[in-house]
């Protein structure tokens, strides 16, 4: 090398790559490429990356049938036999496989004909069966998967979909396959894939679908990269770039719950059927005033086999639950429980523009009368509240309205009102009516989180009393979220507030007990937004240091009690302490 060359800038490996790549086109055309280097990761590393993934596969599940059905109830009106029967036998399938862990392949769970409790859900339209297998598998923390029947007989029968859905658990999971093989598939309308009754010989597509589901329904092992897919080959090759491993590229179903759901229609008429058939000469008579759901109760597998389903798909789904019609009564119920995704969701669909919304009572019962004509159960109050609500949600985010009370006259007579808000008239009233319904949604809630306190506190250590039920209630009209989590806030609200004694102690070497009293008291603050944790410190401090420390030093007691009079009126109570403590003096 030259004095010159020395001095040149030495290319960089990108540039020397593109150099040579060229001269290899120029003189061997497309025959001959250069492939940059594959720089493999450490084997320590990989290990690892691989020990921190197992440890964030952990399943600790605990759970008792009461307490699953306890919190159904919290969401789901109506349906307690589909309650009972779910929380039950899918806590049992979870407390088995917590079992099987522990206990390692000699488990029992390990056992040759093992069967899994996988459940079929008979049920009209709109009664909450998806609401259903969606809250329990939150509740559970598994990686919950919905597919629809329909898809499967519009593709064929191969059964690559029904594989799909597997390997949709391990995405669901962030390609943590331990995880994903606890998992929960839902599938619905799952009536679609039986075979039709009518058609003269067999209905290929229909029974080869419900044969694709066989296997996985009861154990097999699902190839996780798809055959002559070239992307998920691709993603092959990038992931053992990265870890210098294989991953595990194949799911055993043998833990995998299998959740399928249908209307049935028809299916009721099948049971009728038989149950006539065989009291025919016996002198028993069925009521005529049986309606098709009481007629479900009594369903048995030669009815679905009738139906059109093979004897072995029948056979992978050994539990039923039936799902009940929904009356009017039940929809106002539904919107009256203030976990409700229908009320819920149009309380943030306009919050997303800056407006809170609060509903009068009457109004619900209105959109329940227009949901039970349209006997589609629960969906039909979705349409309802957004047929009558729309109008307002265009107009009103362009409107300096930052409240609005949904009263009867949204739906008795709603341009009326919406001209009158949009003239800006009478604003005083309007205000009013969202001040009205506010405070009786207060009481309203306050009532429910009191009757139903051991429920939504069953795994917390807070004590009810009637002020910690209004904040809650306050809690959770201050926003738009379900009960529960106005309720685990307030628990937090609380566990602060104690940990402020110690805080107290640590800071200023004086020892406070604050009373239950005293408790409620900033538990009303917070759950109001009056105040927080750091400014309701500040301000015990401000009221109580220095007397309670006067009182340490003449009297050396280091220990006060601070009621709900004492953080109300700190002096009276602190002049009082004083005078108390030196007639014991004296």
């Amino acid at each position: 090398m030259t004095m010159k060359d020395s001095n040149e800038r030495v290319p960089t490996p990108g540039e020397l790559e593109k150099e040579i790549g060229e001269f290899l086109s120029k003189k061997f055309g497309n025959h001959v490429k250069l492939m940059p280097p594959v720089v493999l990761p450490r084997q320590e590393e990989a290990d690892e990356t691989t020990a921190a993934s197992a440890a964030s596969r952990s399943i600790d599940f605990d759970l008792k049938p009461q307490e699953m059905v306890a919190y159904l109830d919290r969401f789901i009106v109506k349906q307690d036999p589909a309650k009972s029967v779910l929380a039950t036998k899918i806590c049992t399938h979870f407390n088995r496989i917590r079992r099987f862990r522990d206990e390692g392949e000699e488990g029992s769970l390990n056992m040759v004909g093992s069967i899994k409790n996988n459940v079929l859900m008979i049920g009209p339209t709109g009664v909450g069966k998806t609401y259903m297998v969606k809250l329990i598998a939150k509740k559970i923390g598994v990686p919950f998967v919905k597919g629809d029947a329909t898809k499967f007989s519009e593709t064929g029968y191969v059964g690559g979909d029904v594989e799909d859905l597997v390997r949709d658990l391990v995405r669901e999971a962030d390609g943590d396959t331990e995880l994903a093989q606890y998992g929960i598939i839902y599938i619905d309308e799952i009536d679609k894939i039986a075979s039709s009754r009518n058609l003269v010989g067999a209905d290929v597509s229909r029974t080869g679908v419900q044969r694709a589901l066989l296997k996985p329904m009861e154990e097999t092992e699902v190839d996780m990269k798809v055959p002559h897919d070239p992307i998920s080959m691709l993603q092959e090759i990038e992931r053992y770039r990265k870890t210098g491993k294989r991953d595990k590229s194949v799911l055993n179903t043998r833990h995998v719950l299998f959740i399928v759901s249908g209307a049935f229609q028809g299916l009721s008429d099948i049971v009728a059927k038989r149950m006539a058939s065989r009291t025919i000469g016996f002198g028993a008579s069925l009521p005529d005033t049986e309606q098709q759901g009481a007629w479900l109760r009594h369903v048995q597998a030669e009815d679905l086999i009738a139906y059109g389903f093979e004897s072995e798909f029948v056979g992978r789904l050994p539990v039923r639950a039936i799902f009940e019609t929904l009356t009017e009564a039940d929809l106002l119920t539904i919107l009256e429980n203030p976990s409700n995704p229908v009320v819920l969701g149009k309380k943030l669909d306009f919050a997303a523009y800056g407006i809170d919304i609060k509903f009068e009572d009457r109004l619900l019962a209105r959109f329940a009368e227009a949901a039970a004509r349209e006997n589609t159960g629960a969906r039909g109050l979705v349409s309802a509240v957004e047929e009558a609500l729309l109008p307002f949600e265009q107009q009103l985010p362009s409107l300096a309205v930052r409240t609005f009370a949904a009263t009867e006259t949204v739906v008795s007579q709603p341009k009326r009102l919406l001209a009158q808000i949009v003239a800006g008239e009478d604003c005083s009233m309007l205000d009013a009516a969202y001040e009205r319904l506010a405070d009786a949604e207060k009481e309203r809630i306050a009532r429910y989180v009191t009757d139903n306190w051991k429920g939504l506190c069953s795994r917390t250590a807070l004590p009810f009393t009637p002020a910690r039920a209004a904040a809650v209630a306050a809690c959770y009209g201050r926003g738009v979220m379900e009960l529960g989590t106005a309720v685990s806030r307030i628990q937090r609200y609380y566990e602060k507030i104690k940990d402020m004694e110690l805080r107290f102690f640590k800071q200023y070497d004086i020892n406070i007990v604050l009373e239950e009293g005293a408790v409620d008291y900033f538990l009303g603050q917070l759950a109001e937004g009056a105040a927080s944790v750091d400014t309701v410190f500040e301000k015990m401090t401000g009221d109580f240091q220095y007397g309670l420390r006067l009182i340490m030093e003449k009297t050396g007691k280091n220990r006060f009690f601070l009621s709900a009079e004492a953080v109300l009126a700190p002096e009276r109570y602190l002049n009082r302490l004083i005078k108390d403590e030196l007639k014991q003096l004296s």
